[in-house]
């Protein structure tokens, strides 16, 4: 690897992990502000209609994001004809779902749904119209600029869904505070990314991106469908409160899952997409991100996984601890989605959507079958199947990048096996102090669990990987502590 792919490999990482990080601290303070302030009921509400939403996005999306991204003389007119038709799609959408929201409110038996999806919907109509300066920061590798926006936009439409909880909206402080993130997101990407789209639309550009992107919305409408089908039977089936346990849960694990999804995807897409051709380098770099990613996501994971009663006990209160095993089981089935996620974005990389999208079915097979031999027999046994068919599904990737890479079985288990071994040995030393600390002093148990853990950790990635410490100590003292802006907009090419 060139010494200029590593730079920018590694600053692309590395601004892209203060945005999902920093993103995720702060969603993290305000989650748990709110949880104090609202009931499970409140959450139930927002986890009946999520499936809606996130639906709508990838329509929206359409994968011609990354066809966008991957395309290496985008012009003028390509990022204006996505813009239009985008508009469009939303729009057909929102007045689709609006007519519709008597029937969903009637579904899960809940009146109060018609006019909280209705202001709800808004939000897609929003996305579509910042999605291609959001494009372009991303072909541009300018996450600095992107980490800006997502933290900025999470910071201040938490503090509207805080002042409003405060004041008694109840399910309303959420509603205002996801409608407000993207409205400031839209303000923000026409200020730092002044792209304008001109009129011209074009059913050429269309057909050339939809080649590679209808693999993608296959695939990303898959994800969403089964990604969100407990929130639906969990809505459906089970009490309200239930289903705010679960919203709550699956809220808390996204932290960890959602932003070492991103990193990967979000960061490495668009350099892999210049080195695509270039098998050794290509493998060599794979095996670099694996290495890297599970030192850091082993570690935490298991351990979050053990301290999760003394978190949530302290943080969310005691009305919240029917979540904590539902939040456990779904940190264990994501254990291995990052690794997963990263093998999907390397099949893209390299123009094979349709091999993801095959993956994808598989994978969806697998939960499906899971739900319908699970079903009955509660929440908890649905959550042990979608870990069982989680980690089948990796398994079965590792089958798909033996062949794409030549990268063998066994030499992609040695990669990751030492981190996750020491891991789980750091969670099991962890878990023992459990013994020598009174049950309901939690807090007691959750500063000394999390000394110890960060200690290991700590020690974990100096012995495993001394020279990724050095980059980022280099990092931090060449870059976050100067004033950099001006490399941002030298970077960005003209249209």
């Amino acid at each position: 690897m060139s010494d200029n792919l590593k730079q920018r490999m590694f600053k692309a990482l590395t601004w892209t992990t203060i945005d999902r990080f920093g993103q995720q601290a702060v969603q993290l303070v305000i989650g748990l502000v709110l949880a104090r302030l609202l009931l499970p009921e409140d959450y139930g509400l927002m986890g009946m209609i999520v499936i809606f939403i996130a639906l709508s996005s990838v329509m929206v999306d359409g994968g011609f994001g990354q066809a966008l991204i991957r395309k290496e003389n985008a012009t003028q007119t390509d990022f204006s004809t996505i813009f239009f038709l985008n508009l469009a799609i939303s729009s057909f959408l929102y007045l689709i779902l609006f007519f519709s929201a008597p029937l969903i409110s009637h579904f899960y038996k809940q009146p109060q749904l018609v006019n909280i999806s209705r202001v709800l919907f808004l939000s897609i109509i929003f996305y579509a119209i910042y999605f291609v300066q959001y494009v372009l920061l991303i072909k541009e590798v300018a996450f600095k600029s992107l980490a800006k926006i997502n933290i900025a936009s999470t910071i201040v439409s938490g503090g509207i869904g805080i002042f409003l909880a405060i004041s008694g909206a109840r399910v309303w402080a959420l509603v205002a505070q996801q409608i407000s993130y993207h409205i400031i997101r839209l303000i923000s990407f026409f200020i730092i990314r002044k792209w304008k789209p001109v009129f011209v639309f074009s059913f050429t550009v269309i057909k050339e991106l939809w080649t590679f992107s209808i693999h993608l919305l296959g695939t990303s409408v898959l994800n969403v469908i089964f990604n969100n089908i407990y929130f639906v039977l969990i809505g459906k089936f089970y009490p309200l409160k239930q289903t705010g346990y679960y919203t709550q849960a699956n809220k808390l694990s996204d932290i960890v899952n959602y932003s070492f999804q991103q990193i990967l995807q979000g960061g490495t897409f668009p350099l892999l997409v210049q080195i695509q051709d270039q098998e050794e380098r290509y493998r060599r770099v794979y095996r670099k991100m694996m290495r890297t990613i599970s030192i850091f996501l082993f570690p935490f994971l298991f351990t979050l996984i053990i301290v999760s009663r003394p978190i949530i006990s302290i943080l969310l209160t005691e009305k919240w601890t029917a979540c904590i095993l539902l939040f456990q089981l779904l940190c264990l089935a994501n254990l291995f989605t990052p690794f997963y996620g990263l093998n999907i974005s390397v099949l893209n990389a390299r123009g094979e959507s349709r091999k993801s999208l095959q993956l994808e079915l598989i994978k969806k097979g697998l939960i499906l079958l899971s739900v319908f031999a699970c079903f009955l027999y509660g929440i908890v046994t649905m959550l042990i199947g979608f870990v069982i068919a989680n980690y089948i599904a990796y398994g079965v990737s590792m089958l798909f990048i033996r062949k794409n890479l030549t990268y063998q079985l066994k030499q992609q288990l040695l990669d990751i096996f030492p981190s996750f071994i020491v891991s789980v040995l750091v969670s099991t030393i962890v878990f023992l102090l459990k013994g020598v600390v009174p049950s309901h002093a939690f807090l007691r148990l959750l500063l000394i669990q999390s000394t110890i853990a960060i200690a290991m950790y700590i020690l974990i990635v100096y012995v495993f990987d001394y020279t990724l410490v050095q980059k980022v100590n280099s990092f931090v003292r060449n870059r976050l502590l100067k004033n950099t802006d001006h490399e941002d907009h030298n970077e960005k090419p003209s249209l």
